[in-house]
């Protein structure tokens, strides 16, 4: 794996904490670093080609949120069917993601999705889900506290 630049460093360093809530973020970035905009995009769009950076996503603290009622639901699906069930599981409103688990919980359970509500019964919802990908076999782990969710870092 090639080594990080300077440059790739610095964006490394901001953008493995939180980015700032506001209309241009990677602009902000950018001063920070003394780079542009798109010099910033360009960076951790070669550092996404290049593996450093395997996933670029949004924690979403639930309870802030005004969620309630959080579960994650594990499916067990056909290998060739994960990626159709995936899709389907990640379009509903009250899914804030969805991914394929290797190696599968159990030896069994190889989908995952997280759901989030304010006060539907989950039991419900999951079995509109489970219809909608005509699958059956799952498991309901509902959330009962919410644990302070920090994400690693590795360059200081």
């Amino acid at each position: 794996m090639e080594k990080l630049t300077v440059a790739e460093k610095k964006v490394a360093r901001l953008i493995q904490r939180d980015i700032p809530l506001m209309k241009s973020p990677f602009q902000e970035i950018g001063i920070a670093c003394g780079l542009s905009e798109q010099e910033v995009l360009n960076i951790i769009r070669r550092l996404q080609q290049r593996g450093h950076i395997r996933r670029f996503a949004a924690i979403l603290r639930h309870q802030q949120a005004g969620y309630t009622r959080n579960a994650l639901i594990v499916w067990s699906v056909p290998h060739n069917k994960i990626e159709d069930a995936g899709k389907i599981l990640a379009a509903f409103p009250f899914i804030s993601h969805c991914y394929a688990r290797k190696p599968a919980f159990q030896n069994k359970y190889n989908l995952f999705s997280m759901l989030h509500t304010q006060n539907e019964n989950i039991e419900f919802l999951s079995h509109q889900m489970a219809e909608s990908i005509n699958s059956h076999d799952f498991l309901i782990l509902e959330s009962i506290q919410e644990y302070k969710k920090i994400s690693p870092e590795y360059f200081e």
